[in-house]
C-alpha cells in the first residue's frame, strides 16, 4: 500500500462516526487521519498543532461550534482548508462558514466515495458544490440583494445563468452567443467583482455585497 500523503484532522463529537470516517478514508492509503477532536477547543488545538492538509469539521461541535473554530483559526492566522460535515444544512450558518474560509459542505449521510471526491476537490483549491446545489444556493441568494454595480446588462444576464448552474456552453446556447464570448463575459464578471468561480459569485450575491437585483 502506498504511503498516505494527505494529512487530515477529523473533528466530530461522535466516536463511532469518527471511526467510520477513519476506516473509509484510510482504506485506500491516500489519506491519513493524523489527529481527532471531539469538541471545538480541541479542534482548534489539533488543527494548529498538526498543520494538516485538511480539516474535516463537524459544524455542531460541543464547547463551541464549527463556526467558532473557523473564526478562531482565522484570528490565529492559521487558516486550514476545511470541509464541513453536517447532518442538516442551515444556509445562513453555512454561508457564514464559507465566508470564514470553509471550502464546502458534505452531508453526514453521504456515501464514502462522495466524501473522497469532496476532499480531492477542496485540495485542488475548489469549492465542493455541485450544479444542483448551486441552484439551491441561488434561490437563497436571490432573497438577498443582488448585482448591477459595475456589470453591463449582458454581464448581469450571463450572471443569472451562471448562478442557475449552466455551463459556458449552455449559456452560449441560451443567449445565441459564441462560447468564447461567454467565457470573456464570465472572466470580466469575476474580475470586476473580485471572485474566481461560481461559488464565490453566489456568496457575493448572497451576502448582500451587491446593490441591485439581477
Amino acid at each position: 500500500m502506498a504511503e498516505a500523503h494527505v494529512r487530515i484532522v477529523l473533528a466530530d463529537d461522535h466516536p463511532l462516526f469518527r471511526d467510520g470516517v477513519r476506516r473509509a478514508l484510510e482504506a485506500g492509503g491516500e489519506f491519513a487521519i493524523v489527529a481527532e477532536a471531539s469538541d471545538g477547543a480541541s479542534a482548534v488545538q489539533q488543527a494548529t498543532g498538526h498543520g494538516p492538509d485538511l480539516l474535516l469539521l463537524d459544524i455542531a461541535l460541543p464547547g463551541f461550534s464549527g463556526i467558532e473554530v473557523l473564526r478562531r483559526l482565522k484570528e490565529l492566522g492559521a487558516p486550514v482548508r476545511t470541509l464541513l460535515l453536517t447532518a442538516a444544512i442551515d444556509r445562513q450558518q453555512t454561508l457564514e462558514a464559507l465566508e470564514l474560509g470553509a471550502r464546502g459542505v458534505v452531508m453526514k449521510e453521504a456515501a464514502a466515495d462522495v466524501l473522497v471526491k469532496a476532499i480531492r476537490a477542496v485540495l485542488r483549491g475548489e469549492y465542493w458544490i455541485g450544479r444542483e446545489t448551486l441552484a439551491h444556493w441561488t434561490d437563497y441568494a436571490r432573497r438577498h440583494q443582488a448585482p448591477r454595480q459595475m456589470l453591463t446588462a449582458r454581464e448581469r444576464e450571463v450572471s443569472r445563468y451562471a448562478l442557475d448552474g449552466l455551463s459556458n456552453r449552455e449559456i452560449a446556447e441560451q443567449l445565441s452567443l459564441g462560447e468564447e464570448t461567454v467565457k470573456t463575459h464570465v472572466s470580466n464578471i469575476y474580475r470586476k467583482l473580485g471572485v474566481s468561480n461560481r461559488m464565490e459569485l453566489a456568496l457575493y450575491v448572497a451576502t448582500g455585497k451587491l446593490t441591485h437585483p439581477l
